[in-house]
């Protein structure tokens, strides 16, 4: 038999349900220099609500990445947005001392992000106590991306190769990855020099999670071509899947918001399928009797002109 949880599950099927969104909410933060603007979008009814904190690409902010966030919240997420300090909203100039550690406070805002659960709820009216903290999800794009693996399992390797500081969180329970960087033995002289961040090891990224990359998608930070998009997966152990999307590129088809002029592969039936698969898989990894998750994988490989393929172990 579910638990009462689970049958309080969000529903991925039939018409979404009526949101609601509160922007900025504010954690403070001392040390950073800004205080952690969030945005918190959650179904307009319902409880024991599962969480998604999603971690934006670089230079965006809580405004960003629409089509993903309004699909998640309209089939039952409750989604946190913070607005990293390298968002364009902040102007944050490229002298200030906290520049090098930029990545470091993304890590550190998804962090102030989950231990600041009971604040975010009781400054949204109508939210409190709403959430289930036993099932919350990271997800991320681009720079996103790497900021959510390392809540995940990923580590950052120093230049002698040595694996850094295990900053994986126990309260995450899943992860969508989308065009999430490879290994940085592959990066160009110019990233190597000015991001040494991107040196990853997956070895134990054990956390479940979607990795999503394009087939199209040529980074000018790497000498690798599309696949080394695909590093998270084949490096990684543990519970994963690739979703590999024919003919995109960095922006996905558009997740990024709707006509966004960065765009270079508009494709809204390729965002439409990320939102998809990404939200019956998040489902079914948080509550393990869904069967959401092995039922759109079929209807993906039966698709007689599918959009991407799917990998799973």
């Amino acid at each position: 038999m579910p638990d009462s949880k689970t049958a309080n599950a969000p529903k991925t099927a039939g018409a979404p349900t009526t949101v609601l969104s509160a922007k900025p909410v504010v954690l403070s933060a001392p040390g950073r220099g800004e205080d952690l603007q969030i945005r918190v979008s959650a179904p307009a009814t319902g409880g024991d609500l599962p969480v998604i904190v999603f971690s934006h690409g670089f230079g965006w902010s809580m405004n960003g990445y629409a089509p993903l966030a309004d699909f998640w919240t309209a089939h039952g997420f409750v989604v946190l947005q913070p607005t990293h300090l390298d968002s364009r909203t902040l102007g944050l100039a490229a002298e200030d001392p906290r520049t090098p550690r930029i990545w470091r406070f993304r890590i550190e805002d998804l962090t102030r992000v989950l231990d600041g659960l009971d604040t975010l709820e009781a400054s949204v009216p109508g939210l409190a106590g709403r959430l289930d903290h036993d099932r919350i999800a990271v997800a991320g794009h681009s720079w996103g991306a790497q900021t959510a693996s390392t809540l995940l399992g990923a580590r950052v390797l120093d230049s002698d190769g040595v694996p850094g500081e295990d900053m994986s969180d126990a309260r995450i329970k899943a992860g969508v990855l989308l065009a999430l960087t490879g290994l940085g033995d592959d990066l160009t002289p110019f990233a190597a020099e000015n991001f040494p961040f991107m040196r990853p090891s997956f070895d134990r990224m054990t956390t479940s999670a979607l990795i999503v990359a394009g087939d199209n998608d040529r980074s000018p930070l790497s000498t690798r071509g599309p696949d080394w998009f695909t590093d998270p997966y084949t490096r990684s152990p543990g519970a994963k899947s690739l979703l590999t999307l024919f003919e995109a590129e960095h922006s996905l088809g558009g997740i990024a918001g709707y006509e966004v002029a960065e765009t270079t592969d508009e494709s809204p039936a390729r965002v439409a399928l990320i939102q998809r698969l990404s939200t019956v898989f998040l489902r079914s990894a948080l509550y393990p009797e869904d069967t959401g998750w092995r039922a759109a994988a079929a209807a993906l490989e039966e698709d007689p002109s599918p959009l991407g393929k799917l990998q799973s172990r």
